[in-house]
C-alpha cells in the first residue's frame, strides 16, 4: 500500500520560488511525486511515500519559502496498490 496526497496551495505562491522549494523539501524527505504552477495562480503538488513523511510535507507547504504568502492548503488523501511516481519533478 502506498499513501499519496494530492494538493493544492493557494495565496502568493507563484514567482516567489515555491516550485523549486517544494522540489527541496520533497526530496529531504525523501517523497516521489511532482508540482506545477496552475493558470489561476495556484501550485498543485501529488505526492507518494511513507505517511509521516507526506504528513511532514504537507506541513511544510503551508509555511512554503520566505517570500511566500499561503493562504490556504487543500490536501486530499489516498492509497494506492503501488507507487506511480519513481522520482520527484518540476513540471510546467
Amino acid at each position: 500500500m502506498v499513501h499519496r496526497v494530492h494538493v493544492t496551495v493557494r495565496g502568493r505562491v507563484q514567482g516567489v520560488g515555491y516550485r523549486n522549494w517544494a522540489y527541496s523539501q520533497a526530496k529531504l524527505l525523501k517523497i516521489n511525486g511532482w508540482v506545477r504552477n496552475l493558470p489561476e495562480g495556484d501550485v498543485e503538488l501529488s505526492a507518494e511515500g511513507p505517511e509521516g513523511a507526506l504528513r511532514s510535507f504537507v506541513t511544510f507547504l503551508k509555511t512554503g519559502p520566505a517570500l511566500a504568502k499561503v493562504n490556504a492548503v487543500e490536501a486530499t488523501w489516498s492509497n494506492l496498490p503501488k507507487p506511480q511516481f519513481s522520482d520527484f519533478q518540476i513540471r510546467k
